[in-house]
């Protein structure tokens, strides 16, 4: 009874895991907090600076790799976007899709 018991338990540990690993087009748990606090961060800094309207700017990150989107007035502002987000620790790599108004 108890080696059956240890036997349930140890699968169901291991199913545990394997339900948190991460896959190429899938993040694991960690990776998909990590990734929602550096969307955070980039958007917070986004939103504090007057050269950029931050609120029309979207941020999404996945595995350290940040895509803004959204629209701005003019290229200027789009790239001080995308130098903002690079400052961030843990930004991996910048995909800037900022459109022109």
């Amino acid at each position: 009874m108890k080696s059956r018991l240890l036997a349930m338990f140890s699968l169901a540990l291991a199913g545990l895991f394997v339900g948190c690993a991460a896959t190429p087009y899938q993040e694991s748990t960690g990776e998909y907090i990590d990734d929602s606090v550096i969307s955070a961060k980039v958007k917070t800094d986004l939103l504090r600076c007057p050269m950029v309207s931050g609120l029309d700017i979207h941020v999404q990150t996945f595995k350290n790799r940040v895509q803004l989107s959204g629209f701005v007035n003019n290229a200027r502002q789009a790239e001080h976007a995308a130098t903002l987000a690079k400052e961030i620790g843990g930004v991996g790599a910048i995909e800037n899709h900022i459109s022109i108004k």
